[in-house]
């Protein structure tokens, strides 16, 4: 191959594309729209052809009409005119309607193709990276081939590209000698051998006790999806260890840099060693605008964002990077200024010219500046967290393994927090307590999640040589230097920081936070509005542990305690203690084995009898003294509405007997009897979980009712499906699984008055329900 002369050579550098035809992939990315709005504003001779596809409900003219109305175009839409802008992009920019997994067929007059497009991600899966990054490549070429066109192309990879090198990395080809098309062949071949390794009955047998041990409660139909929803993420996670891993045994950090040097070998092969003009262009961290079109413009939180921002939230109390590590941040605009700068100045056909958009080599930040910049900026402009503000950490840099240990401490100690928590009965306070530790975990995983993701930046001992592009640059000019050119010499970083970037990106997150907030802002503590009146509507109520402050234990002992002599009290109590450890463990596995399993105490027992326990006496009153008050009040105001209002157990329906007057309906189960004595068995299947669910979508159809409009009221786990059919959903005094979920569907959560407390509980109630014969956590699953 001819060494082509060397950059520094060149004298005057041309930043006029004149007329040409650019082709520009990635043109909604950040970068592709930053290129875009360079190309309106400075080359007003150019035709753009943009490769857009359609995405969701908006086609590929939709998507580019939104694109140039982003903020980027904010400052030239101003200079010119919204309308005279609108027609200058309606002349000059052409879609080119599709993407780079089948690139359509191209113009045949490019004069320069901009090749921006890539993953976004460092950690995808492995084919996920290597169909965008690698395959994009080939497609986009073998595209341009065929066109028989011989455009200059400029292709956007990344300064890490080098992997794990140390010291010095040259603006050149990569020395590697990776064989890229049999790496490529081998990551598609994972994703078939994963999803095939998945579905093996031994790992769909784990996955299914998995799903059942968390999802029991709601169904076999539930279970079967969340474990069907476990198997496509842990064959995803396989996929991304994969790409990982592959990376760092062939020398690179991550699949994502891996499969950019990949990329840049099928443009070398393909395209600039084959006869043709190729230009690569490596920026390092791309971050916020200098200048152009405007200090600060960003689009979305980029590389080093949210690491700056979980600093200013308070969540990394420490972080193993290298203090004296070189964090190399580019502007956004010195990049776009780079490739436009190298499109107008191609290289001779068939040697293919490298650059370096990097501050390392020329205008370096350490770790421990930045770190001190960013000290700084939160200790001076703290975020706001409840009523007060983050006080922001001191780092120490203690190094790696003590950060490892630290986080593995944490970790140990929240585990062994929430097995407790777990077998606490649950309250206000067991609540609160969850989610603080939820808070905990959340933490300790997003600092585990930075440390992976960004070990390789913050502890990089690789300096970027930028002489090829310190040449480039040089040769502007002079006049045009400041507006088009890229030194980096110029860049003062505590202005840049202080004053450019982190207002940029705090501004961002505010802007969030404050939409975040007046979404979920909870109701003022005003009279609630009255419920609309709608004579479509329902409303069901659970019974056990909802409405009354009860559960299938106590109604039991409750109905025992009024029949018994007590001279046979005694023995009764004796039995049921034995018998708690497996209504413990039917109650775990499902609730409606444990209620089959419990209701076969009621065998032998006259029906008269039980008719005339529950109408009168010591039961009746017992369960009015449990009944929540919140309950009533919600039960008169719904009947008030004309909605109806429907009782729904899982046990027997005649428990319910002495308040069945506040509803208009009660449905539950039947016990089976033979000669006017109960069997111990149901008539048939209890009515909870998924069954419930589907009573309630037959309820609806036979009575026309309309469930977006009904409203639910339940405490359980179990009751998460039926109260998911429900536009109304309320979860009252919640179990742990059904608390977690309702924050997250951010429905209604109630703390309900318990009804007045009876006698004291006799011991034997306290040691089954305590043992968590209703649920692990003691309470009523209907």
């Amino acid at each position: 191959m001819t060494p082509r002369p060397t950059p520094a050579a060149r004298t005057t550098a041309t930043t006029d594309l004149g007329s040409a035809h650019v082709f520009l992939t990635g043109g909604t990315g950040f970068v592709g729209q930053a290129v875009l709005e360079r190309l309106l504003v400075d080359h007003p001779d150019t035709t753009i052809s943009v490769l857009v596809r359609g995405k969701g409900a908006s086609d590929a003219d939709t998507r580019l009409r939104q694109l140039t109305r982003k903020p980027v175009f904010r400052e030239w839409r101003k200079a010119v005119g919204s309308d005279a802008a609108d027609a200058q992009i309606a002349e000059r920019v052409r879609i080119v309607d599709g993407g780079l997994g089948s690139v359509p067929t191209l113009p045949t007059d490019l004069d320069v193709v901009i090749h921006s497009a890539s993953t976004v991600s460092f950690d995808p899966p492995i084919n996920q990276a290597f169909d965008t990054n690698v395959g994009g490549a080939i497609n986009l070429y073998e595209a341009i081939r065929a066109t028989g066109a011989d455009p200059h192309a400029v292709h956007v990879s990344t300064c890490y590209v080098g992997g794990l090198n140390r010291g010095i990395q040259p603006e050149a080809r990569l020395p590697h000698d990776a064989d890229w098309r049999a790496e490529f062949a081998a990551a598609r071949a994972a994703k078939d051998a994963a999803e095939l390794a998945s579905r093996e009955p031994r790992a769909l047998r784990k996955l299914i006790d998995a799903a059942r041990a968390r999802h029991g409660k709601e169904g076999p139909l539930t279970v079967a999806r969340a474990a069907e929803e476990a198997r496509i993420a842990a064959v995803e996670a396989e996929l991304v260890d994969a790409g990982r891993t592959r990376a760092q045994s062939l020398g690179w950090t991550d699949v994502y840099t891996l499969t950019k040097a990949f990329s840049e070998r099928a443009a070398e092969e393909l395209w600039g060693e084959d006869g043709h003009r190729l230009s690569v262009v490596r920026p390092a961290i791309i971050e916020s605008a200098l200048a152009h079109p405007y200090p600060g413009w960003i689009d979305g939180f980029k590389v080093a964002d949210p690491l700056i921002l979980a600093y200013g939230r308070g969540q990394l109390p420490e972080f193993p990077g290298l203090p004296d590590s070189i964090l190399d941040l580019i502007p956004v605009d010195f990049v776009v200024n780079a490739i436009l700068l190298a499109a107008a100045n191609p290289p001779a056909a068939g040697t293919p010219a490298y650059y370096h958009v990097a501050s390392g080599a020329s205008n370096p930040i350490p770790y421990h500046r930045m770190y001190e910049n960013v000290h700084r900026y939160y200790t001076e402009h703290p975020m706001p967290r409840g009523d007060g503000v983050v006080k922001v950490p001191e780092w120490k840099f203690p190094g790696e393994r003590k950060v490892a240990r630290g986080v593995w401490l944490a970790e140990k100690k929240t585990a062994l927090d929430e097995a407790v928590l777990r077998r606490m009965p649950v309250n206000d306070r067991t609540r609160e307590k969850q989610a603080e530790l939820a808070k905990t975990r959340a933490g300790i995983d997003s600092l585990k999640n930075f440390t992976e993701l960004y070990r390789a930046y913050t502890q990089a001992e690789i300096i970027f040589d930028d002489s090829n592009s310190r040449a480039l640059d040089a040769a502007l000019p002079t006049e045009l230097r400041a507006d088009r050119g890229f030194d980096v010499e110029r860049i003062d970083w505590e202005d840049y920081l202080q004053n450019v970037h982190f207002p940029a990106i705090t501004e961002m997150t505010n802007i969030y936070r404050r939409r975040k907030q007046r979404e979920s802002a909870p109701t003022p503590p005003t009279t609630p509005a009255p419920l609309p009146q709608r004579g479509d509507a329902i409303a069901v109520f659970d019974l056990e542990g909802t409405v009354v402050d009860s559960n299938i234990v106590e109604q039991y002992l409750w109905v025992r305690s009024a029949g018994f002599r007590k001279a046979a009290w005694p023995g009764e109590v004796l039995r049921l203690l034995g018998s708690v450890g497996t209504y413990w463990r039917a109650e775990r596995r499902d609730r409606g084995e444990f209620i089959r399993a419990f209701l076969r105490n009621y065998a032998g027992m006259p029906v008269t009898r039980l008719q005339k326990i529950v109408a009168r006496g010591s039961y009746r009153t017992s369960v009015l003294s449990h009944v929540s008050p919140d309950a009533l009040r919600l039960i008169r105001e719904h009947r008030a509405a004309g909605h109806r209002t429907v009782l729904v157990t899982g046990s027997i329906a005649q428990l319910a007997a002495p308040i069945a007057g506040l509803f208009d309906e009660v449905v539950g189960s039947a016990m089976h009897e033979r000669d006017g004595v109960l069997t111990g068995y149901l008539a048939k299947p209890p009515l909870v979980d998924e069954a419930r669910g589907a009573w309630l979508r037959q309820y609806a159809d036979r009575h026309d009712i309309d469930l977006s409009a009904s409203y639910g009221y339940g405490d359980s786990h179990a009751d998460l499906r039926w109260l998911d059919l429900l536009g109304n959903p309320n979860a009252v005094n919640p179990d742990s699984e059904l608390s977690r979920e309702a924050h997250r569907r951010q429905w209604r959560i109630h703390s309900w008055k318990r009804g007045r407390s009876s006698a004291a509980r006799d011991v034997m109630t306290t040691a089954v329900v305590g043992a968590g014969a209703n649920g692990p956590e003691g309470k009523g699953s209907d």
